[in-house]
């Protein structure tokens, strides 16, 4: 049977999704897991991340309650210290950052240090879980491919305005996909580059149709799977609008993604980017 097409819009009700409970597999030994959230901006700092007085941005206290229904702790920093710190205690560790987070700016806590930046990519590369959300590829962006950019698997060009976009499913068998082989959705949609050879590509950015130079492409990847060495990589473009967060079925993609990330679960990401988006990296402006 077909798997169903959905279309999705800011402020349309979600089709068939609401009816269900939000999937989440946990640890097979039962243990209650916690992810570190990144949310430093070092560039420009989104409204997901933006905190107004002691109250968290509105990415922040989504994925909060995202554990509270699946089960696992989640802390939000700001501060680059805590890579100088015990990363064993975290059983994940999620970006949404943006800029060179070694230099200082006008955020609370500190700059991450170069031997914590270091320290990161290397617990990564060794089987530390990471889940990247949309400006996380903006991150150590710049001439060549930064160490971070390797790890994650793509690099930030730049957007267009906000409008519905379709995203295709190249991966339908990957946690938190569900039934569907496409999801249309307003949102900020970014235009990435510097594909890491080894994606496996789960949703694919449809280009066809939309406004801004940026968009006149083949089709890319939008969120995708890799290796870093022994660490499990996720990252998805989405996360710029509150309404993309809470979103049901983002919510069962990100969380899908968590759970492959942390070894809760397991799906086959043999590399497909060849295959799938074979054009990604060709821009046309």
């Amino acid at each position: 049977m077909k798997r169903r097409q959905v279309l999705l819009s800011a402020g349309a009700a979600l089709v068939g999704v609401s009816s269900f409970p939000l999937r989440w597999v946990p640890a097979a030994e039962g243990k209650k897991q916690k992810v570190l959230y990144f949310t430093r901006s070092a560039g420009f700092e989104h409204e997901a991340v933006k905190r107004k007085g002691d109250q968290l941005g509105f990415s922040e206290r989504a994925l909060i309650e995202m554990g509270k229904r699946a089960g696992f702790d989640v802390e939000c920093t700001k501060d680059g210290k805590v890579f100088d710190g015990d990363l064993a205690q975290f059983d994940l560790i999620a970006f949404y950052t943006s800029g060179d987070l070694t230099k200082p700016c006008n955020q609370p806590g500190e700059p991450m240090s170069p031997d914590g930046k270091k320290k990161l990519l290397d617990a990564i590369a060794s089987g530390k879980p990471f889940v990247g959300f949309h400006s996380a590829t903006d991150s150590f962006r710049g001439p060549g491919v930064d160490p971070y950019i390797a790890m994650i698997g793509g690099e930030f060009v730049s957007h267009g305005p906000q409008q519905v976009a379709k995203v295709t499913v190249a991966s339908p068998k990957f946690p938190g996909i569900g039934k569907y082989e496409s999801l249309s959705l307003m949102e900020e949609w970014y235009a990435l580059a510097k594909f890491a050879k080894d994606l496996h590509v789960i949703l694919i950015q449809e280009t066809e149709g939309m406004k801004g130079n940026e968009y006149q492409r083949p089709p890319f990847p939008a969120t995708w799977a890799r290796m870093h060495g022994k660490g499990r990589v996720f990252y998805t473009s989405f996360g710029h609008r509150e309404d993309i967060w809470q979103n049901e079925q983002v919510q069962q993609i990100m969380l899908g993604g968590m759970a492959w990330a942390m070894g809760n679960v397991d799906a086959d990401v043999t590399p497909n980017i060849d295959k799938v988006t074979p054009k990604a990296n060709q821009l046309k402006y």
